[in-house]
């Protein structure tokens, strides 16, 4: 892996290949390795080092960036022509600001990001992952089962530098682990991801997956129609996922998010928190943004109101010049993406708050006389952007419950489901857990039990 003296080099070169008034460089990457699984046997094991180098420049409100995967002399050098070359073409921004400068230690936040690389996790190779996939179909071929999936791990580093003295940067690991097993007419699905490959327990999620799989065997076709439901974790994150491009200042500024005229009112149910918080002990990535500013802890929801925003370093401005008399409460919060950029930014380290009392994913439902348990969603799109219906289906244990117990499995449906109206539907939730999905990216979310879900069509399978 990079270290921070390789970075520092790197630096030094391209700002001696640049002749604009300030460069900014961002280097990403690090090893990656992979093991996938299919019909009980490993078919790919594959393993890479990469690093990506992005150099900024800027000159005469004129901004570009350039990419190159190569950290030699020519390839740094043509990388700094092509962003001073894309730079001259552009029109002039007298909106853009200087490049962040390192942030005074009385500026940056007061919690203190959690360790998040681990050796453990670093060091396990091929022969290790082999092991994790062989206790996996181990428990396939107990239950008579088929099972396909990865384990996969790396070790990142993600620094940026730039000619106003910033320098930061973050070395992280990751491990995750997917397994889905199938039978004849019915699939279980777990997965999960940690920077600690320890804190994983692969028996556990196969274990699941196989149960789900032959429990929802032989499907029966239940009517399409409202019903409560409960939403696993995995199915909440792939749902409300859809919503938090709506929590960036630019997306109000440009009215193409669903808070546009609710900040500050009650949006959601009472018993809805949530928080952008890089910090939380669950959470991963770096404790700052695109642009090297220190991400802070932001009350995006207090008990369902829609209490704040997040803003990069241009859109704070921007948003104080919209409205003057909220201009002293408006900061950049370390919510940016790299620049240039359309989007402004955006909160990636989601964790929903559960004023209590906490209630087990089965005493869910044990409670429920009669309704549907959701394992997971796929294929979800937004339909409509202001209540943010959304649609998509089930997959991978879909269960009818009725007198607080799991009946039977039941064919997939499609759902058409406002998040807003879900939102102010949820009857209870269990302790937020670090879930993964397939739809967005990894959040702290409680299982929910939500009062009525709007299932449309059913599904053949």
């Amino acid at each position: 892996m990079l270290t921070q003296d390789q970075i520092t080099d790197i630096f030094a070169r391209v700002r001696k290949f640049s002749s604009t008034e300030e460069v900014e460089l961002i280097v990403s990457g690090g090893q990656t390795a992979l093991t996938r699984f299919a019909n009980n046997v490993i078919h790919q094991n594959v393993a890479e080092e990469n690093y990506v180098v992005s150099v900024r420049t800027v000159s005469d409100h004129k901004t570009a960036r350039s990419t190159t995967n190569k950290l030699d002399d020519d390839s740094l050098r043509h990388a700094v022509e092509a962003a001073q070359a894309m730079a001259r073409v552009q029109h002039a921004d007298e909106d853009l600001l200087p490049m962040a400068a390192a942030a005074p230690a009385s500026a940056t936040p007061a919690q203190e990001a959690h360790n998040r690389f681990f050796d453990s996790t670093a060091g396990l190779d091929a022969g290790a992952r082999a092991e994790v996939v062989a206790r996996i179909v181990r428990r396939a071929k107990l239950h008579e089962l088929i099972t396909a999936g990865i384990v996969s791990t790396s070790n990142q580093v993600e620094a940026i530098v730039n000619s106003r003295g910033l320098n930061v940067l973050h070395r992280q690991t990751s491990a995750e682990v997917s397994i889905t097993m199938l039978a004849g007419d019915s699939s279980g699905w777990q997965k999960a991801n940690s920077p600690d490959f320890s804190a994983l327990d692969p028996d556990h999620l196969a274990e699941v997956a196989a149960r789900k799989a032959l429990e929802s065997a032989g499907p029966r076709e239940l009517p399409a129609g409202r019903y409560p439901v409960v939403l696993e974790p995995s199915a909440v994150l792939d749902l409300v996922g859809f919503m938090f491009a709506d929590f960036g200042g630019m997306a109000v500024l440009d009215q193409r998010s669903f808070l546009t005229g609710r900040l500050g009112a009650k949006v959601f149910g009472d018993n809805i928190s949530i928080f952008d918080d890089a910090y939380h002990p669950l959470q991963s990535g770096a404790p700052f943004d695109g642009e090297g500013v220190p991400r802070r802890r932001i009350h995006l929801v207090d008990r369902g109101v829609a209490r704040n925003l997040v803003y990069a370093r241009a859109t704070a401005e921007k948003m104080k010049r919209a409205h003057p008399a909220l201009a002293a409460s408006i900061h950049p919060t370390g919510h940016g993406f790299p620049l240039p950029n359309e989007i402004g930014e955006g909160p990636m380290n989601i964790v929903f708050e559960n004023p209590g009392p906490a209630v087990p994913l089965e005493q869910m439902i044990a409670s429920m006389e009669r309704g549907v348990l959701v394992t997971r969603l796929w294929y979800i799109r937004e339909v409509e952007p202001y209540e943010k219906i959304l649609t998509g289906m089930t997959r991978d244990g879909t269960f009818y419950v009725e007198d607080g117990k799991i009946q039977y499995g039941i064919r997939n449906f499609r759902f058409n489901q406002g998040l807003v109206e879900l939102l102010n539907g949820v009857e209870q939730m269990s302790e937020p857990v670090r879930a993964s999905g397939e739809e967005s990216f990894d959040m702290v979310v409680p299982a929910m039990k939500v009062g009525s879900f709007n299932f449309t069509e059913v599904t053949k399978f």
